[in-house]
């Protein structure tokens, strides 16, 4: 028995395996903008400099629910929600004035937002153009509308659940929210032509 238990000890440790690496999102959407998406947008854009080729900045969501008012509860499961959706801790936004007809009073809380930079940013984007907008029913393509003037970008989703982070059988309610996705165009028609090299489904003008 002891020359068991001495070969045991003395018997080397098996390493374990590494762990199979997923898809590195960030490094796919990125390169892909770098190597191929510059050069293709300056050509299409007449820029002289990779410099003056717009890029992604940040990408905000917000949601807010008038139930808030009336039962602040459901907030919580609304921070749950965008934290899952986005991979990052959602915080909760607070009423700037009160408005009386709705009984809501100055900084209460009514909703959530979550900002993403860098690499939670472009995750973000490439599961929301492969996998959560064609989730959308009858989905004809985003509208061309949203852009702000500046190269930025708005869009409103009517549920939650084309989000395949979120479990439908512990959704409380049905909730909306705004996507807004910052660029640094110059004008809405660089911001367009960005988005689109990004794989944004515009609808056909």
């Amino acid at each position: 028995m002891a020359e068991n238990k001495e070969t045991k000890e003395k018997a080397p440790k098996k390493e374990k395996a590494p762990k199979a690496a997923g898809p590195n999102i960030k490094i796919q959407l990125q390169e892909k903008y770098s190597k191929e998406m510059v050069p293709a947008l300056m050509k299409e854009l007449g820029l002289k400099s990779r410099m003056q080729v717009p890029g992604l900045k940040k990408i905000v969501l917000n949601l807010s629910t008038a139930e808030a008012v009336k039962n602040p509860k459901v907030l919580n499961n609304a921070v749950e929600e965008l934290t899952a959706i986005t991979g990052q801790k959602a915080v909760i936004t607070k009423s700037k004035k009160s408005i009386s007809n709705f009984k809501l009073r100055e900084n209460m809380p009514i909703g959530a937002m979550v900002t993403l930079r860098k690499d939670k940013m472009w995750a973000f984007l490439e599961r929301l153009i492969h996998l959560s907008l064609p989730r959308v029913r009858d989905f004809r393509g985003l509208s061309p509308r949203g852009f702000d003037g500046r190269g930025n970008y708005n869009m409103g989703l009517k549920e939650q659940i084309i989000f395949p982070e979120i479990d439908y059988d512990k959704v409380d309610m049905v909730r909306g929210m705004n996507i807004t996705i910052c660029t640094s165009a110059a004008n809405d028609n660089q911001g367009r032509a960005l988005l689109e090299a990004l794989g944004m489904p515009f609808r056909k003008r």
